[in-house]
């Protein structure tokens, strides 16, 4: 019942909001009830602590022949720390919206408490038919909201390109959960059978952009702050999550070391883009692609649990980043506080991370975290691009750096205390390796041009270039469909009678010729 309290607190505000925007458009204490109602939801799932493991079901849908398992939700030491660092990312997006340009009752903010919900939901789904469903909400939300925020057929045609393969990884989801009714296994990730895991695996790195590497979305869209870093964020912790509920030993299979190396040089190609980015929001599809690559290396080696660590780094530290509009030299310097929670050295938040064997991966997969957190660094250090908090008024001067702060000192709380992977020494060895080279990594970015290339359009490009490979495979398919479309005018038109009678004389023909 807790679940549903917490995302009802989150639903039943942005409705609140919603009617206030309706009906009373210049409220001023509109942001008062959007702050509010996400704070008592963030305080709300710490109430979970003293109950978890628990399980939320909803009536069975009929026929229970078809429909075998509810609707499930279940809160435990997995599900938590992304839940919670959803509901602290949702309450910082409204506190840092105080710093604003344009600060008024939108229904963006209902937009980022409505998302802050279903992400919880999703994070918490604990069958595959669960997840299914959010995941469908959440691609449909993103679907309409990207056609909306471009503009050109070309661009519109990125945004569903992006929608197609997110369905295909809601394919593989679906088909993981058919694997495990032919196996008899009760429809849930507790009981799922050996062989669907793989595929659990596939669905997520798919729609992250890692399996196969392609931008998960059209990087030309309009949205930058706030609500669009709230919707990357939330969308990323969705599909990370079935990486933590992937059964031990189900991808001892042929195919596990080659998507490891594909998981390796995404997150070294993530990593390397997000490092030479010119800015931190036009680097933010490949933070994500950065971050989802060593998820998926540390799920396909077997430590589900340290997928479910970089996923909430991924949130937390991320979205503190992002969020950050004004120039404050303490905040940024305290932002630093988020390479330690991106080390993987003990205590920290991805202490857990790399619990498991490696192998001969092991050095690629340290150039690729190193990547990510000189990149991180090089990003919360940038001197210039940022506002100036000193002409805000003095309420908002303290309460945009509390929304930051709560990013910052969240991740650290939750490497002591709170969920299964906290309190962890993990690969200590493996952690102070890839400091090292992040340091040598920042010292070569203000040395070496190659680390700072020019601003113009590079991010852009390089994007286009990415997917050249996946627009040349779309471009064949439509070149295909054109020449059916074409044979069949052919056929259906006024001549088709006479095209059908020449085809049937030919045939004939062979025929004929083949019985002397």
């Amino acid at each position: 019942m807790l679940i549903l309290v917490s995302c009802l607190l989150l639903f039943s505000t942005a409705l609140a909001l919603t009617a206030l925007r309706i009906f009373q458009p210049e409220a001023r204490y509109a942001w008062l009830v959007a702050a509010g109602g996400a704070a008592l939801a963030f305080f709300s799932l710490f109430t979970w602590l003293g109950q978890m493991p628990f399980d939320l079901a909803l009536p069975a849908w009929q026929p229970l022949t078809l429909f075998m398992s509810p609707i499930l939700f279940r809160a435990d030491g997995i599900s938590w720390v992304l839940a919670i660092g959803i509901a602290a990312l949702t309450l910082a997006t409204l506190l840092t919206a105080s710093s604003r340009p344009v600060f008024t009752n939108s229904f963006s903010w209902a937009g980022v408490l409505a998302l802050g919900g279903v992400g919880i939901l999703a994070v918490t789904a604990d069958n595959p038919l669960t997840l299914l469903l959010v995941w469908s909400a959440l691609d449909l939300t993103e679907l309409v909201t990207q056609l909306g925020s471009v503009k050109g057929a070309a661009n519109n045609e990125k945004v569903v390109i992006s929608f197609s393969t997110r369905a295909l990884g809601l394919g593989l989801l679906l088909w993981a959960g058919i694997i495990s009714i032919a196996d008899g296994s009760a429809f849930d990730f507790q009981t799922l059978p050996s062989g669907s895991g793989i595929y659990l695996v596939l669905a997520a790195g798919l729609r992250l952009g890692v399996l196969p590497l392609h931008l998960p979305f059209s990087p030309e869209s309009e949205l930058r702050r706030g609500f669009g870093t709230s919707f990357r964020l939330v969308s990323a912790a969705s599909s990370l999550v079935v990486l933590g509920r992937v059964p031990a030993g189900s991808l001892e299979t042929g195919i596990t070391p080659f998507l490891m190396l594909f998981a390796i040089v995404a997150g070294i190609y993530g990593g390397w883009m997000w490092l030479r980015a010119p800015d931190e929001l036009n680097g933010r599809p490949y933070w994500v692609i950065g971050m989802a690559s060593l998820a998926v290396i540390a799920a396909l080696s077997g430590n589900p649990l340290g997928a479910v660590a970089w996923g909430a780094a991924l949130i937390l530290v991320g979205g503190a980043l992002f969020l950050a509009s004004v120039q404050n030299i303490w905040l940024n310097r305290l932002m630093l506080a988020g390479a330690w929670s991106l080390s993987s050295l003990p205590f920290s938040l991805t202490a857990s991370a790399w619990l498991a064997g490696l192998g001969f991966f092991t050095p690629l997969i340290i150039i690729a975290q190193a990547l990510v957190m000189a990149g991180f660094i090089r990003h919360a250090l940038r001197p210039a691009g940022r506002d100036s908090l000193e002409p805000q008024p003095s309420w908002a001067r303290g309460v945009y750096p509390a929304g930051i702060i709560l990013l910052i000192f969240l991740p650290i709380l939750l490497g002591w205390i709170g969920w299964d992977g906290a309190f962890q020494t993990g690969a200590w060895l493996h952690a102070l390796l890839a400091s090292l080279l992040t340091f040598g990594l920042v010292w070569a970015t203000r040395r070496f041009r190659i680390f700072n290339p020019v601003r113009a359009h590079w991010v852009t490009s390089t994007g286009t270039r990415l997917n050249n490979l996946y627009q040349g495979f779309w471009s064949l398919y439509r070149t295909l469909s054109r020449i059916s479309q074409t044979i069949t005018h052919t056929l259906e038109g006024e001549g088709g009678i006479m095209w059908t009678l020449l085809f049937l004389v030919l045939f004939v023909s062979l025929i004929v010729q083949g019985s002397f």
